[in-house]
């Protein structure tokens, strides 16, 4: 199976329309396999242990049948990086048509975020509002924040522990969706939510594919929600594919992050606030026109060979997968 990653590897760099997390233009590896095409985009400061998940996912997503879809078009939110300039603002959020839902980066300073969220307020009075705080502030940050934010529908990882999360949801009752604490984990099964998180933020590649995250969810018991890791048109369907087949889906999810790209090697538009969920095959143009150096391209190989040794492989022949 390496080899056969290997030989249809494909590597693109694709621009982003604006700094997301300090990230400006997104590297990405794709590979076929004979259910369609997978994805390994971990981060590039990730070590090979932390992306055994990554490349499970996109294994599964290219050798191995998907679930039966329950839907076809999923509901998605517009997500907003943190950018403060209004004109910008309104700029990026008209390529998320006909969303309702906003999900706004904060994590930084307090008063600079409040006015990112009033100046979407200004331009969206409609939408609602959810923030992602990636675990970057303290109990007490947050509650100083939530007094002056007005409604917010759930606040994504507000702090980084179990045990804070547990004491901003009794010092406040907010909403309160865990990623970081699960993603991150070294069993995400084995963590105790109770009056800490209301919803599972599942995100298909960082928790190992579908198989995965479905296990996940039906373990928590809880609703859940699925969002993106920044990927390419190709990760992308594959968490559309994980949303399709969720038994319920209850909140918007973060799967429109195609837009915050200035290119991509497939299309997957939001039309009417919804993706349709299917299977994407990356355009022969764009894997050329935006191919990596043959340097960084066997960076990317000896990357997924020491991602197999650190893990993937042993992960596989565990597995059960029919491949």
């Amino acid at each position: 199976m390496l080899d056969s990653i290997l030989g249809s590897l494909k590597v693109v760099a694709l621009a982003t329309k604006t700094d997301f997390r300090s990230v400006t233009s997104r590297e990405v590896a794709l590979f076929e396999g004979p259910m369609g095409w997978g994805e390994f985009s971990p981060f590039l400061e990730y070590s090979y242990e932390e992306s055994v998940p990554w490349l499970l996912s996109g294994i599964e997503a290219a050798f191995v049948e998907s679930p039966r879809e329950l839907r076809k078009l999923i509901e998605v939110n517009a997500t907003l990086p943190a950018i403060d300039d209004p004109i910008e603002i309104e700029r990026l959020l008209e390529d998320f048509d006909g969303t309702k839902v906003i999900k706004i980066k904060v994590g930084g300073d307090l008063h600079v975020d409040l006015e990112r969220i009033a100046n979407v307020r200004r331009i969206r009075p409609e939408s609602r509002i959810r923030i992602d705080v990636n675990g970057l502030w303290s109990v007490d940050q947050v509650e100083l924040f939530l007094k002056e934010a007005g409604e917010i529908e759930y606040v994504e990882q507000p702090c980084s522990t179990i045990d804070e999360l547990r004491e901003l949801k009794l010092r406040t009752g907010i909403t309160i969706a865990g990623d970081e604490i699960f993603r991150k984990a070294k069993d995400p099964l084995d963590i105790d939510i109770e009056g800490a998180v209301d919803i599972v933020m599942l995100k298909v590649a960082p928790l190992g594919g579908i198989a995965k995250a479905l296990e996940i969810a039906k373990h928590y018991g809880v609703p859940v929600a699925v969002s993106s890791a920044l990927e390419s048109a190709v990760g992308i369907s594959h968490g559309l594919r994980l949303a399709a087949s969720l038994p319920e889906l209850d909140y918007a999810c973060g799967l429109g992050t195609g837009a915050l790209l200035a290119v991509d090697v497939a299309q997957l538009p939001i039309v009417d606030g919804v993706i349709e969920a299917r299977d994407v095959t990356p355009n022969s143009e764009a894997l050329t026109k935006f191919a990596v150096s043959n340097e960084r391209l066997n960076w990317w190989k000896n990357r997924i060979r020491m991602t197999w040794g650190a893990g993937v492989q042993n992960a596989v022949a565990e597995s059960g997968w029919k491949i």
